[in-house]
């Protein structure tokens, strides 16, 4: 019996662009400290193979000591490392897959074609291939089988499984099905999903380990798995990110916009990043950035967006014989013949933002 680690999508020197500057370049440090932290969990546990697929550097024109800092821990792991380069990060002659130099413990694949690294300590053969351009039309598992030979065979590849369109190494269920693999360990897709079966192979993307904009909301992780002595295998997720973006909902309607945000949080978010969407019917203007600015401190980071609506009694005013009822009946014609959702929500903040002009309120 042995364990592995399955994990994809570091992303390395991704920029974080939507973050401030300083927030952005903690981040991408934070993202870096991630490998000891995997290092370390890898040692503790006994874990005895590490198969990476793919994406692990968000380009090849990283900082070179970027991928000098990932091989330096890989090389702390005590297992092998099986590397499977991406869409993100493809092998080329001289790029950093082959300047750096990688511990004797990392296995990269570096062909476009299926190769194999065994393991007789544990029984076991590592199948894999790499991406070799930014993208790859054609499935790298196809017409692939692993022998039955009484070893545990497993596979690691970057790609999506039957994509509506081919270029990201398009595998189908039935090449996952004939692979013979115990497990196939894919990346690409950022959200992590339980482990399924096709045949009677186990194959599962784990997503990224940190999550990098609001959309990788939630967890983020890798999947751990275990080999048992009889050739069958279990994977579990395992939460790894040091920070979590979120999204949430808060219902104005009735209330203040800070009040409705208030009560829509839960729980210790000082170390994550919140999207807050205000919602429901609004009586008059919202200001967004004044909710933002008293709730901030709650957060890593925090976005406050309106989405609400105008409330039905404020369009009342539309009946008055003044400038401000010229101007709601004007704007109440355009929402009623409005062709979308969006475009009432863009009228509905021309009339807050409007009203509160001629009623001489501040706009924040």
């Amino acid at each position: 019996m042995f364990q592995f680690l399955h994990g994809a999508d570091f992303h390395l020197d991704s920029p974080f662009s939507a973050l401030p500057p300083e927030l952005a370049a903690q981040r991408r440090r934070e993202s870096r400290a991630m490998l000891g932290r995997m290092a370390d969990y890898v040692n503790a546990r006994g874990i005895r193979l590490v198969l990476l697929a793919g994406d692990l550097l968000d380009s090849g024109s990283v900082y070179r000591d970027t991928a000098e800092q990932l091989a330096a821990e890989l090389g702390r792991m005590e297992a092998l490392v099986c590397i499977a380069p991406g869409n993100h990060d493809f092998y080329t002659p001289g790029g950093l897959w082959d300047t750096v130099a990688w511990p004797e413990n990392v296995h990269i694949f570096r062909a476009g074609q299926m190769e194999a690294v065994e393991i007789p300590a544990l029984g076991a053969v590592v199948h894999g291939s790499a991406f070799t351009g930014p993208e790859q039309a054609e499935s790298l598992l196809a017409g692939f089988s692993a022998p039955a030979d009484g070893r545990v065979h497993l596979g690691v590849l970057h790609g999506e499984v039957e994509p509506s369109r081919r270029r990201y190494d398009p595998i189908s269920r039935q090449d996952i099905a004939q692979s013979g693999f115990a497990y196939l360990a894919l990346g690409h897709v950022h959200k992590g999903m339980e482990p399924q079966r096709c045949g009677a192979t186990l194959w599962a993307w784990p997503g990224c380990p940190e999550g990098r904009g609001f959309d990788e909301t939630g967890e983020k992780g890798v999947l751990c798995g275990t080999v048992s002595d009889d050739g069958a295998v279990e994977a579990t997720f395992v939460p790894f990110a040091r920070r979590r973006y979120e999204i949430v909902e808060a219902d104005v309607t009735g209330r203040t916009a800070l009040e409705a945000a208030e009560q829509a949080i839960h729980g210790d978010t000082r170390r994550d990043l919140y999207r807050i969407i205000l919602t429901g019917e609004a009586d008059g203007t919202v200001d967004a950035g004044a909710v933002e600015s008293a709730l901030r401190e709650r957060f890593y980071a925090l976005e406050v967006r309106d989405e609400t609506r105008m409330a039905a009694d404020v369009w009342a005013g539309a009946g008055e014989e003044s400038l401000r009822g010229l101007f709601l009946r004007t704007l109440r014609q355009k929402w009623d013949s409005a062709p979308d959702e969006d475009t009432r929500r863009r009228i509905a903040l021309a009339a807050r933002f409007g009203l509160a002009a001629l009623e001489h309120r501040d706009l924040g």
